[in-house]
């Protein structure tokens, strides 16, 4: 994950599988759709992390990196797919900055509603 690497706390370095750059590795077929960041292999499971501003006016473009991701999955990376963590959420935004979405509105219901709710650091 790179200089964002820092984002992600392992409370067992052991248990890393490893990251891929997914963003990275799809640019050329994909370059015009939003693109989630990180598949991160942890404990034989996947989640997936996308690094984004935690802004209200963000919110709509992290969505639709979620759908992407959802449908890429479905369609072009079942064995990865396979790979989700099902006792947890898999797919996580992590904040690049400061949280500032206003708890009541709008934005911040369909954030709960979708379970993609912006965290400070994923911990594992």
């Amino acid at each position: 994950m790179g200089r964002n690497s820092s984002k992600v706390e392992l409370s067992d370095t052991r248990k890393a599988d490893g990251s891929l750059d997914v963003d990275a590795c799809v640019a050329r077929l994909y370059p015009d759709e939003n693109r989630w960041d990180y598949v991160l292999g942890y404990d034989g499971k996947a989640y997936f992390v996308e690094i984004h501003p935690a802004q209200t006016s963000e919110i709509s473009i992290v969505l639709k990196k979620l759908q992407w991701l959802k449908d890429w999955l479905n369609g072009k990376a079942s064995a990865i797919n396979q790979l989700k963590a099902k006792e947890r959420t898999p797919f996580y935004w992590v904040q690049s900055g400061k949280f500032n979405i206003l708890k009541t509105s709008r934005q911040y219901r369909e954030l709960v509603n979708a379970g993609l709710l912006p965290i400070a650091k994923l911990k594992l």
